[in-house]
């Protein structure tokens, strides 16, 4: 089904070097969104029928979950393995496969889901699976690149290419792209030269930021005039109005205050400047990628690391730490910043009313209790900091943890 929303501002014919790039990497034809949110809601809109249930990961981004909302379809939280977060599918009751319209991968810090698995139970079911491989560009899984399992995969372009921007809806079948590429076009707002003119200076704003060490002192100054929107991990749920939401049907009109959050421009037509400069950074991915393993290989030789793992978790490694809160401490007085923490998981922050809880809450809930996502990029800063707190590593259950 298409998307039909309010008349968008078209796409230049410079988007197509960027398709081209990752069509040569994945093997599958690529579609380019400026953002992986809004990639992932044209795919949810076309594939899943209003008011659909998507099983999804409960440690994931909250806004995830909202765009999920906005596509008029209903969350439903999957079980997962507490040594890696991945979906753990033999841990769903038969009775909750049959409810579903659709399965959303998660690929949590790089780390594959059992994609084949997956797959296998989406066709028995007659159901897409969709990928959501926005941390896990150059992941693979059973000898495959993650994203070419599903029906569709959307990537981010913000995370190991650091382009602060963009992304790509993977696709099965080439046939389906000039329909995804009209839906796409209706949901995009015009280009803005203030926009663009930020985007080209912000590069240099940050690094002058780091190099004066004011990183902190900005952030406390956002939270001082109420600016920033996460004043924990999660951002604030605001039922009252969800709810309000949820009543005006799908769109994300309605949802745009939760699906907009740290990337307010995630509908924005790209200028030429910004597509220029996402085109060089995801031409060196490759250097990049292969420092990843390295520092992968290294966090994962550590103590600290999952007993087991499906998998190579390139865009962070979840070192499974005793008490969590204290490592994250001692890494930021050593301006180490940890991000992507997803606590609580969602069915405990958003409630029944909004999505369906896990029937195996326990494992998600240590995962999301105990994961410290480090980057592999400074992994022996990391090992070292971790090393001389006294940081205790914490056991998943079934190997001895609580």
């Amino acid at each position: 089904m298409a998307v039909r929303e309010a008349p968008g501002a078209g796409c230049p014919t410079s988007y197509a070097a960027l398709e081209s790039l990752m069509r040569r990497r994945l093997g599958r034809e690529c579609l380019y969104v400026p953002s992986c949110r809004l990639g992932l809601y044209v795919a949810l809109r076309h594939w899943c029928p209003p008011g659909g249930r998507v099983l999804m990961s409960p440690v994931n981004d909250d806004v995830i979950m909202f765009v999920v909302l906005a596509a008029g379809l209903r969350p439903v939280q999957a079980p997962l393995n507490a040594s890696d977060g991945s979906i753990d599918p033999a841990a769903l009751p038969e009775s909750h496969w049959r409810g579903l319209s659709a399965v959303l991968t998660t690929n949590l810090y790089g780390n594959p889901d059992p994609a084949p698995e997956l797959r296998a139970r989406c066709d028995a079911l007659g159901i897409p699976l969709i990928e959501d491989a926005a941390h896990a560009i150059g992941g693979t899984v059973a000898g495959r690149a993650v994203g070419t399992f599903g029906d569709a995969a959307v990537f981010s372009l913000s995370k190991h290419v650091g382009a602060k921007t963009g992304g790509f809806v993977a696709v099965a079948d080439p046939a389906l792209v000039p329909e995804l590429t009209a839906a796409r076009d209706a949901l995009l707002a015009p280009a803005r030269l203030t926009a663009e003119l930020a985007y080209a200076l912000r590069p240099y704003a940050e690094a002058g930021v780091r190099g004066l060490r004011l990183a902190r002192a900005a952030r406390g100054l956002l939270r001082a005039v109420g600016a920033e929107e996460r004043p924990g991990i999660r951002m604030e749920l605001r039922p009252g109005e969800l709810k309000e939401a949820l009543a005006g049907g799908p769109g994300l009109g309605g949802f745009d205050s939760w699906v907009r959050v740290d990337m307010h421009r995630y509908r924005l037509t790209p200028g030429r400047a910004r597509l220029r400069r996402t085109e060089r950074l995801l031409s060196g991915l490759d250097p990049l990628l292969a420092a990843h393993r390295a520092g992968t290989e290294r966090l994962l030789a550590t103590r600290w690391a999952a007993p087991s793992s499906q998998g190579r978790p390139l865009f962070r490694v979840p070192l499974l730490v005793a008490d969590r809160d204290a490592a994250v401490a001692a890494l930021a007085r050593h301006r180490i910043t940890t991000g992507y923490l997803y606590d609580p998981p969602l069915d405990v922050y958003a409630g029944d009313l909004f999505t369906d809880a896990s029937p195996r809450p326990g494992p998600a809930a240590w995962f999301a209790r105990h994961a410290l996502p480090a980057d592999p990029l400074r992994a022996r800063q990391v090992i070292a900091v971790l090393d001389e707190s006294g940081a205790e590593p914490a056991l998943p259950p079934g190997h001895g943890g609580d």
